[in-house]
């Protein structure tokens, strides 16, 4: 893999400075870009490959460096907790396990697509952790954070965000979870 600079290709997906192009991204996560402090690009995309396993296959990027953020709500006594959580493409969220524990609920599970999209106001297959609700807490997966670019959502199907991997770590509401991705396979 070449190294990542200004304008430059990450697998054949062709990047513009993700500030510049505000219409290519969902407004939440324009609105979060312009106050982070990383550098992030954006490129566009064919909708109909914005899923991981697609997109990585018709751009070639590589899976390691691709990551996906799933919205999780946990459930105890009634009441609905929220979060999101970013994790290698290689791997699969610990919803039973790790986020339960960290919603302290009695059950979790992914979003329903209705709920995400509303909440998030992001496309499905878009959602990405910038620009989420204020109170959500977003769990980010160690390897994410090792990665010195990764590629996520742009809150739209159409465009897919490249950021470095610990940029993550300067969200708000971010937490470094260790364990919370389990390798897939």
């Amino acid at each position: 893999m070449a190294d990542r600079d200004n304008g430059g290709m990450f697998g054949r997906l062709e990047t513009l400075p993700a500030r510049e192009h505000p219409e290519l991204l969902a407004a939440p996560v324009e609105a979060a870009l312009s106050a982070a402090s990383f550098e992030a690009y954006v490129a566009a995309i064919d909708p109909e490959l914005a899923d991981t396993a697609a997109l990585c296959d018709a751009y070639d990027v590589p899976l390691e460096v691709s990551a996906n953020c799933v919205v999780v709500t946990g459930r105890r006594g009634g009441e609905e907790r929220h979060a999101a959580c970013v994790v290698q493409a290689t791997a699969r969220a610990d919803v039973n396990g790790v986020v339960r524990r960290r919603l302290d609920a009695r059950k979790a599970s992914f979003a329903d697509r209705e709920f995400a999209t509303a909440a998030t106001r992001m496309e499905f297959g878009g959602i990405t952790p910038l620009g989420l609700p204020a109170d959500w807490p977003v769990w980010v997966d160690p390897g994410v954070v090792a990665l010195p670019w990764i590629v996520i959502g742009s809150g739209v199907r159409g465009s897919k965000l490249v950021v470095p991997g610990v940029a993550l770590t300067t969200l708000p509401q971010a937490v470094v979870v260790d364990g919370l991705g389990r390798p897939v396979g």
